[in-house]
């Protein structure tokens, strides 16, 4: 993983781009420390992205009761 200061990311930041692009991560410091991180974006989907959470049973997938439908305004 590359290290860059902010001063040098913010010269050089269509080359970190580029740099993240071909796969490279690249931390982005300010005084020595690590303020943010430039990684690859990678596709996920819904279910990666939930998976976690159905696996430990914390999401609530109950479907409301249903409701009568409500008047619309302008429409006899």
């Amino acid at each position: 993983m590359r290290t860059v200061a902010v001063v040098e990311a913010k010269s050089q930041f269509s080359a970190l781009l580029a740099a993240v692009e071909s796969g490279e991560e690249v931390a982005i410091t300010r005084r020595g420390r690590v303020i943010a991180r430039l990684v690859p974006d990678t596709a996920r989907s819904a279910a990666d992205v939930f998976k976690a959470c159905w696996q430990e049973g914390g999401l609530d997938l109950e479907a409301p009761p249903d409701a009568p439908a409500e008047p619309v305004a302008g429409w006899d």
